[in-house]
């Protein structure tokens, strides 16, 4: 609809609920500031109206402003007690600030005036996953799928959760029930494939792959994945398009951030940072390489008097900008920013970024010629355990690539660098430790440009 449909004429103005409504139609399509516009001006007319108070917070929420976002839709909360999906609204807005014990109790209080309320089943179903009690959790996802039995995102949840718990066959189950509803789910065909290759079968996964790019053959993340899975055609690294892609939907997805309370890679990259000898006094350019939604921001910005995130992913980097700690953010791909920067940073982190790279030569070399003599390269990888891979690296059915400790220790010492390398667990993967490598290389004082 075009909101001229509903303007005001010269005989009658728009009433308030008529207001409202055009300002919900421009919030939907992401016409964001026309929108907070409207409902800042009928909250001038009546600060109590509800409905503007609880969708300018669900507005604010959606442009990361989440402290202001709980205040308005608690406040509507108030006016209007039995609105069950405000308080479904709620528990999203908490569950995003990992507030999860508020935000079950949001969707708790949803549940008890709707029972039927399938949306807020689910969502309390993630936040109970979140906190590790799986059996309540699988309850709510269930609970979801009894309300609404086509329900994709709890069936979804659910083949994640019974994935984690080694429970193979019956998360199949689930991704296959998600791709007879919505067959294009780019996500339910990515997990039925990773399910069918934890199963053993990686001939049913590398059909799942075949049968998708027969319908869009030029799919990145399909693309990828059946490089991944068949060994064929294998790319030195993720594409841009894939990592657009795959981090643009991870960005939007509760349940994945949620996930990512189990994820130690921030931290493990801080705690090498903080025994480099540097002090943590706001006197360094610091980059934050592949920076996602900004989770080493905060953990890394005591150092930086400069603090820069480069990612390729545009949802995730608008998630950074909202954690106000970043002073530039660029969507760019790393190695040529970095081959862009000579000389420019004391320090370069980067989390799980470097898992989709397979030689690493040129972002290593291009990250030594952007530091500063004595800077420090720190980074996250995972483990190869393949001891007979020749080349040092190589690519898991997961679509991320591994590295031996050897070949780290070459290509370091090679660009330059002085390295220190140890083992450490990245995070949890279908309940399983990842085991992985975290590395500092530091650039010897006085160290020129690598141009090898």
């Amino acid at each position: 609809m075009n909101c001229m449909e509903q303007a005001p004429t010269k005989d009658r103005p728009l009433s308030l609920e008529e207001a409202v409504s055009v300002a919900i139609r421009l919030q939907q399509n992401e016409q964001w500031a026309a929108a907070d516009d409207i409902y800042r001006r009928v909250l001038e007319v009546n600060p109590d109206y509800a409905d503007a108070l609880h969708y300018s917070g669900v507005l604010a929420h959606q442009r990361g402003q989440s402290g202001e976002a709980v205040a308005l839709i608690e406040r509507s909360l108030e006016l209007e007690p039995d609105r069950a999906d405000w308080h479904s609204n709620l528990g999203i807005v908490l569950r995003d600030r990992l507030e999860l014990d508020e935000a079950i109790v949001a969707y708790q209080q949803a549940i008890a005036l709707d029972p039927d309320h399938a949306n807020a089943h689910n969502n309390l179903g993630v936040a109970l996953r979140a906190q590790g009690r799986a059996v309540e959790a699988e309850a709510s996802y269930r609970a979801a799928i009894r309300v609404n039995p086509d329900n994709s995102d709890a069936y979804t949840n659910l083949g994640i959760l019974l994935n984690a718990q080694k429970r193979t066959h019956e998360a199949v189950v689930c991704f296959c029930k998600v791709i007879t509803f919505r067959p294009k789910h780019p996500e339910a065909r990515r997990l039925l494939a990773l399910a069918h290759c934890t199963l053993g079968e990686p001939a049913k996964a590398v059909e799942v792959f075949e049968e998708w790019l027969k319908e869009e053959p030029e799919h990145p993340i399909a693309l990828h994945m059946l490089a991944a899975c068949s060994g064929r055609d294998v790319p030195e690294r993720a594409s841009d398009g894939f990592v657009e892609k795959t981090f643009d939907s991870f960005a939007a997805s509760f349940d994945s951030k949620l996930a990512k309370l189990l994820y130690k890679a921030p931290t493990l990259v801080a705690g090498m940072l903080a025994d480099s000898s540097l002090e943590a006094s706001k006197s360094l350019d610091v980059l934050d390489a592949g920076c996602g939604t900004g989770l080493c921001g905060p953990l890394i910005a005591p150092y930086a008097r400069r603090l820069v995130g480069v990612d390729l992913s545009a949802r995730m980097l608008a998630q950074a900008q909202a954690r106000k700690v970043y002073d530039e953010l660029y969507k760019v791909e790393l190695t040529a920013y970095l081959r862009d920067c000579p000389g420019s940073f004391d320090v370069i982190v980067s989390a799980d970024t470097l898992v989709y790279f397979g030689p690493l030569q040129g972002v290593v070399v291009a990250s030594a010629d952007a530091l500063r003599p004595g800077g420090r390269l720190i980074f996250t990888v995972e483990q190869l355990l393949d001891a007979g891979s020749e080349a040092g690296y190589s690519i898991s059915h997961h679509g991320r690539y591994s590295h031996s400790r050897e070949y780290l220790e070459r290509v370091i010492a090679e660009a330059n660098l002085r390295p220190e390398i140890v083992p450490a667990e990245l995070r949890l993967e279908a309940g399983d430790p990842v085991p992985g490598f975290v590395v500092r290389a530091t650039k010897p004082t006085g160290a020129g440009m690598n141009h090898g």
